[in-house]
Parts: C-alpha cells; sequence; structure tokens
C-alpha cells in the first residue's frame, strides 16, 4: 500500500497518560493528505508516574528533570512498541516516530521546555525519533503554539465553508479554518490560539475534592452542581483572556494554587455551595471562555465547530460549550473523522512526515512566528 507510516505520540497537560497513534499519509494527486489511522493506544499514567510529572511541573532539582526525562522516554516508548503491535506494521516501514513529549515549562518567546527523551525511544524501538517541535517555532519569535493547526488545516479543513476546530486537552485551543483548495492550500487566514483552561480546573478540582478519582467522569459531578457566576465573572476579567491572538498558556497559569484558590473563591461566594457546585463552575468557565474567545476574536461567521480531546468526552462541559455557542453547530470530532482522543496524536505523526520531507509545518498566523519553519530535531535510530 502507499503512503508514508509515522507514530504520534502525545502527552498532553491533563496528565492523564500517553497517546499513540500509527497513522499512514496518502498525497493524494489534488495535493491533499489522507491520514489512515492503523492503530491507537491510550496508556494511562499509574498514580506514581502522574505524581512524578505534576511535582516536576511546579519545581524540581536538576537531578530529578534528568531522572523524568529518561523515565518518560521510555514509557513513550513503551506506547509506541504497543501500538506498533497493534497495527500489525513491519518497523522497517515504519518512516519514524514523532514525539511531542511533555510540556514543562512553556513561557514565549524566553523559553519552551518538552521532555521525554528522544534518544530513549529511539534506542527502544530502533526507530528513527523527530522530537523537539515547538523550539524552533520560539526561536524564530513564536509562541510555539498551537502547532496542531498545520494538521488541523491540511486534513480536516472544509472546502465551501469556515469551520473552527476547539481541542479540550488540559488546555483548550481553536483552530480557525477558512474554506481551503487542496491543491493550493492559501494558509494565511487561518488562525490559532489558546482558549484557555480545557479540562485541567475540572479535573484538578475533581482530583482534591474526591481523591481516588481523576476526573469527573461522564461529567456526573458537575451535572449535578449549579455554577457560581460571580466567580465565573471574576475569572474572566483576568487580562489574559482579552490579550489578542497569537497566544498561548499552560500549567504555569493554571497551577494548583491556582485551582485551590478557585475552590476557595467559590466557597466563599456560596458558603453553602457543594463540591458539585465548584467544579460545575469550573465547567462553565471552561465553556464561558470558549464563547468569549470566539465572540472577540473570530469575525467570520462559522456554524460549523468540532471538539476533540478529553474533554469532549465531558457531556456536562459538551452540553455548556454548545449552549454558549448557539447556534452554531458544536459536534464531536469523532462524528465526521477517527477517534478524537488520536487526534494530536494524529496532527504531530503529520508535522513528523512534514519534517521528512523539509516542510515547514508552523503557521505563522497561529503562532506569531517569523515565518514558515521546519520543526523539530532527528534523532536516528
Amino acid at each position: 500500500m502507499s503512503g508514508d507510516v509515522l507514530v504520534g505520540l502525545m502527552s498532553g497537560t491533563s496528565l492523564d497518560g500517553i497517546t499513540a497513534a500509527v497513522v499512514r499519509f496518502t498525497e493524494r494527486e489534488d495535493g491533499s493528505i489522507a491520514p489512515a489511522l492503523l492503530a491507537q493506544v491510550a496508556r494511562a499514567y499509574a498514580p506514581g508516574q502522574r505524581a512524578r510529572l505534576a511535582a516536576a511541573l511546579q519545581g524540581a532539582t536538576p537531578a530529578e528533570y534528568a531522572r523524568l526525562d529518561f523515565a518518560l522516554g521510555g514509557w513513550l516508548a513503551d506506547a509506541a512498541n504497543a501500538a506498533i503491535a497493534e497495527a500489525g506494521v513491519p518497523r522497517d516501514e515504519i518512516r519514524a516516530i514523532a514525539s511531542h513529549g511533555h510540556t514543562v515549562w512553556h513561557a514565549p518567546p524566553q523559553a519552551t521546555w518538552q521532555f521525554g527523551q528522544p534518544a530513549v525511544i529511539a534506542e527502544r524501538t530502533g526507530i528513527d525519533v523527530i522530537a523537539d517541535f515547538r523550539v524552533r517555532d520560539v526561536a524564530a519569535g513564536g509562541e510555539g503554539a498551537p502547532l496542531v493547526p498545520m494538521a488541523d488545516a491540511l486534513l480536516f479543513a472544509r472546502p465551501d465553508g469556515w469551520r473552527l476546530l476547539q481541542n479540550l486537552g488540559g488546555i483548550g485551543n481553536v483552530t480557525v479554518l477558512p474554506p481551503l483548495d487542496a491543491r493550493e492550500p492559501d494558509l494565511s487566514a487561518v488562525r490559532a490560539f489558546d482558549t484557555g483552561p480545557g479540562v485541567c480546573i475540572v479535573d484538578g478540582l475533581t482530583r482534591m475534592l474526591r481523591p481516588g478519582l481523576v476526573f469527573d467522569r461522564d461529567g456526573a459531578l458537575a451535572l449535578r452542581g449549579r455554577p457560581i457566576e460571580p466567580v465565573i465573572e471574576e475569572r474572566l476579567a483576568d487580562p489574559w483572556f482579552a490579550a489578542p491572538p497569537p497566544k498561548s498558556t499552560g500549567r504555569e497559569r493554571f497551577t494548583n494554587a491556582y485551582i485551590a484558590e478557585f475552590n476557595a473563591r467559590c466557597r466563599r461566594a456560596r458558603p453553602d455551595c457543594t463540591d458539585e457546585d465548584v467544579i460545575a463552575t469550573a465547567v462553565w468557565f471552561t465553556a464561558r471562555s470558549i464563547a468569549l474567545a470566539v465572540e472577540r476574536f473570530v469575525p467570520q461567521p462559522v456554524s460549523d465547530v468540532l471538539l476533540s480531546g478529553g474533554g469532549a468526552r465531558n457531556p456536562a462541559l459538551r452540553e455548556a460549550i454548545a449552549m454558549c455557542l448557539s447556534p452554531r453547530l458544536v459536534r464531536p470530532f469523532d462524528e465526521l473523522y477517527f477517534d478524537g482522543e488520536a487526534k494530536e496524536a494524529v496532527a504531530f505523526a503529520l508535522l513528523g512526515w512534514l519534517h521528512l520531507r523539509r516542510r515547514p509545518g508552523n503557521v505563522v498566523g497561529a503562532t506569531g512566528a517569523r515565518g514558515r519553519r521546519i520543526l523539530g530535531a532527528l534523532y536516528p535510530a
């Protein structure tokens, strides 16, 4: 079968685990790129692994950073090997593994840092690895994020209308796609930026208030709660939400301390509030932040919205977003394409494919970089 097979690896800000996707990319005669998802594997972090990552994001010693960099490389390699086995593709047919790693610190224009040692992945899989995708864009004056818009534009744009692709990982980000011609896609009108929290506050509160739960499964807690409007209004007054794109954020903003303060403000605003009310407030804060971003920074009339990422599995968050973005049609990404949980891993596999073909991987209108750049560094097997 024609096409190039790559493996995409993603460890997101939600700290839920690693997603590995084996993808075959075929470039058609009209210039469009067809992705075929051959296999995907989701490896949840064990409690000890999650605790080490969470602690590192709050600050760690150089020794612990170095050890965790190598340990995460091993965890990523294990996920890649599992996905390759599931796909049944011979290793010599896999062009490369494209690893996003895990973001430890993201503070453009000064620096960005993703770890999960690529050399370890190459050693344990015997396959070339492409990694460090964000660094070059930041070096070129960009935000280094979001990078998924290149895949959104090349793989999921409509030829006949505008579309919004809203990702709901730990952090929320949106890609604004104009109608694109596959033969000559003009990416100048593509815009993308972080909208604020995805599920990081909802998940953080769930873990804080319901020890033993990793996230609010099926939105059960939020659906029983009543959001506390004054807290939502106060949080949305943060100047970051009014700042125009390009912009990005991460857990360095929505820290454990931020989440604890969010809980405290809810208790002060409504002394008799329940845990469910607090979690519902976080859900509606996230939904309102997305609607505010669309209202302020998406002037085009867009009627089509696709949701992906772990938050798209949460009915409470999905329904809140649909209500806030009404009358737009809001649907899960899965309804039109493949499992949305694999979308970011597929996107980084595409960035690896572009790297191998010496093609730029950043969208300047999304990151604000000085120009288009080939992203990533190659670690030969």
